[in-house]
């Protein structure tokens, strides 16, 4: 596998690639790669003549607070998980790669109403830095396909939203969530945990099935956040939100709507917010 830091050495290779008729695979990430990441890397793999991963820490998606200093940098770490995985080449660029102005001073994108909402509401200007950052990563790129995560499902809306906006030539793919044998999706974050907290963030997957269970049972879904968000308050969390939404935008269902939703919370157990996701079909 090559490490390239600079886009010149980037766009090189690539265009050697596609000279030669070959399809381009992409996944992007924040590094501190797990599981879950390389099995991205792994339907990119199937898929894909070459595969293309970047790990950059994007400063534009975090907000005043959150954790973009102690975001774990594990690089050489990650580059023996990527190689294992069938990365070709892995894209890591500093701060003045990607923002060559700055970060204050970049172009931004924004995705009007369903950014508003959820993560959107709870984290002002999170998406904007997502978009942004995820334009500009298929602008180096150019990849055929990219493949993002489901357990950041807004993210992945979010995304699919603007390729399809902005006319983009990039076919979005998603991975399932993959999760420990208790049920917690694998997270960057879940090494914050504490051991006591650790035992406890299971709960949350055990409250998402919960909801599906009781909403095929045919209980209202009003009802069922409303119930969900007690649960994980006995069990010693702060949720932000726990919603039933469309998966397809994440809109509010109608009152009767039975098909087509999705579970969503995000939840703070000590000093680590927690966020995972559950459809119902």
């Amino acid at each position: 596998m090559q490490t390239v830091t600079d886009a010149a050495a980037l766009r090189a290779t690539i265009r050697g690639w596609r000279s030669s008729g070959q399809a381009v695979g992409f996944v992007p990430t924040m590094g501190n790669l797990h599981a879950g990441h390389h099995s991205l890397l792994k339907l990119a793999r199937a898929r894909a003549d070459r595969v293309v991963a970047s790990v950059f820490v994007n400063p534009t998606q975090f907000g005043p607070g959150e954790d973009f200093e102690r975001y774990p940098r594990t690089l050489v770490q990650d580059q023996v998980g990527l190689a294992e995985a069938g990365c070709d080449i892995l894209f890591a660029p500093d701060v003045a790669t990607m923002y060559p102005f700055g970060p204050a001073a970049s172009a931004s994108i924004h995705l009007p109403v369903i950014t508003d909402t959820l993560e959107g509401a709870h984290r002002p200007g999170h998406f904007d830095g997502v978009a942004t950052v995820v334009t500009k990563l298929f602008n180096l790129v150019q990849p055929d396909f990219a493949v993002f995560g489901q357990k950041d499902f807004q993210q992945l809306k979010v995304i699919e939203r603007m390729v399809r906006d902005l006319g983009l030539p990039v076919k979005v793919m998603s991975g399932p969530t993959l999760r420990e044998d208790d049920g917690l999706a694998m997270s960057s974050r879940n090494q914050y945990l504490s051991a006591t907290e650790r035992q406890r963030a299971p709960q949350i997957h055990a409250t998402l099935t919960q909801m599906r269970e009781l909403f095929r049972q045919g209980h209202a879904w009003q009802a069922l956040e409303q119930a969900a968000k007690a649960r994980l308050e006995r069990a010693g969390f702060v949720p932000d939100y726990v919603a039933i939404r469309r998966a397809e935008d994440l809109a509010e269902p109608a009152a009767d709507e039975r098909e087509g939703l999705v579970a969503l919370v995000a939840a703070r157990l000590g000093a680590t917010r927690l966020i995972d996701n559950l459809p119902f079909d």
